[in-house]
C-alpha cells in the first residue's frame, strides 16, 4: 500500500459518501504526514514499511481505546473504534492466529536455549522480527512469559 493509494481509497469514499472510512482514512493520512515530518521533513516519502508502521500504530491505538471505553462503560464509542479497527486491519497484512504464534514461541525458545523467565529478552529478541507486523507484540510477549513459567 502506497501513500497514493490511501488517497484514491479516500477520493472513493469521499464520492460514495462513506462517512465512516473517509475519517478513519483522512486519520491515517494526517498520522503518515506526521510520521514523514518526524522521519526527515518535507522531503522525506514513505516507504510501503512506514506506512505498514503507521497503520499497526493507529490500529493498536483503536485496540487501547476499545478497551478503555468498555471498562467505562462507553459502549457507543468502543464500537466507533471497532469499525475504525476494522477498516484499518483491512489494509493490514493477515495477522497470525494464536497457534501460529505458539509454534514460533516454541522454536524460538529452543532457538534460543531459553529456561526461565530471566531469558526472555533473548527469546523476544528472536521472535519479534518474524512476527512483527504480523501478530500483536503483547499477545507475543504473554505467550512467551507463560511459556517459560
Amino acid at each position: 500500500m502506497t501513500k497514493h493509494q490511501l488517497k484514491d481509497e479516500l477520493k472513493q469514499s469521499m464520492l460514495s459518501k462513506n462517512a465512516d472510512k473517509t475519517s478513519t482514512l483522512r486519520m491515517v493520512i494526517s498520522a503518515l504526514g506526521y510520521y514523514e515530518i518526524e522521519k526527515g521533513g518535507a522531503g522525506y516519502e514513505a516507504t510501503e514499511e512506514d506506512i505498514e508502521a503507521v497503520l499497526q500504530r493507529q490500529a493498536k491505538q483503536r485496540r487501547d481505546s476499545i478497551e478503555q471505553f468498555k471498562a467505562g462503560g462507553r459502549d457507543e464509542l468502543a464500537a466507533k473504534e471497532a469499525k475504525e479497527l476494522e477498516l484499518l486491519e483491512s489494509y493490514l497484512p493477515k495477522q497470525m492466529d494464536e497457534e501460529e504464534v505458539k509454534k514460533l514461541v516454541d522454536e524460538a525458545i529452543a532457538q534460543t536455549g531459553a529456561t526461565s523467565a530471566s531469558d526472555m529478552g533473548k527469546v523476544m529478541g528472536a521472535l519479534m522480527p518474524k512476527v512483527k507486523g504480523k501478530a500483536d507484540g503483547s499477545l507475543v510477549s504473554r505467550l512467551v512469559k507463560k511459556k517459560l513459567q
